[in-house]
């Protein structure tokens, strides 16, 4: 996996945008990374949309991951999965896809990095930011502060598996937030709220590749 600051992308259906428009203007700004979530979904709906997604990440060059569904990974030819903190143990995942597969897990605590770390996850989304309305049953709020005190404890470890922050994330917090030594940012809301959500993209890409470390 590419090590390099970057911008994840995580799908989100609304009244203005269906999962698989929400990835193509993300794709259009210039994101190269997008996460399908559709929690609530049969696997037949994940498919109809997984499939002509993978097909546009392609075009783009961009790396697609599921999130959750490690037995639809195969089937729509997906770079790989993201598992939450209920979802399938991240080792059971490698054993059924492989190792090219890129897996990923979520992680609130210091803990919790470190079991991502022993089971050989291939990056860790660390968070929440803040409270954000794109996900359910969230777990504890880290705020700026969190975030410094575990990348603190994350480096004097030297760990090097890259960490990317989620959680209600708006441009105006990156700066800050690459501060404290994460590697990237995961979006959603931040993206589709914006008044003009490719130019949008545009500018968070420019402030995570900016940003000084």
């Amino acid at each position: 996996m590419n090590r390099m600051k970057m911008l994840q992308f995580i799908t989100y259906a609304n009244g203005k945008y269906t999962h698989y428009t929400s990835a193509g203007t993300a794709l259009e700004g210039g994101c190269r990374w997008i996460q399908l979530r559709m929690k609530e979904a049969d696997d037949e709906e994940i498919l109809s949309v997984a499939i002509p997604l993978r097909a546009l990440c392609t075009q783009y060059g961009a790396t697609f991951i599921l999130d959750d569904k490690v037995h639809l990974v195969q089937a729509c030819k997906a770079d790989g999965v993201h598992l939450g903190k209920s979802d399938m143990p991240p080792v059971q995942a490698r054993a059924l896809l492989g190792e090219k597969a890129i897996i990923g897990g979520t992680a609130n605590t210091m803990e919790d990095i470190e079991a991502l770390v022993a089971a050989g996850v291939d990056y860790i989304g660390l968070g929440p930011f803040r409270f954000t309305e794109t996900k359910k049953k969230l777990s504890p709020i880290l705020g700026l502060e969190g975030y410094r005190r575990i990348l603190r404890q994350y480096k004097e470890k030297g760990y090097t598996v890259p960490l990317v922050a989620i959680g209600g994330i708006t441009l105006r917090d990156i700066p800050e937030l690459m501060a404290t030594g994460i590697n990237g940012i995961a979006l959603s809301g931040g993206i589709l709220q914006a008044a003009n959500p490719i130019e949008e993209t545009r500018k968070i890409i420019h402030c995570i590749n900016n940003s000084n470390l």
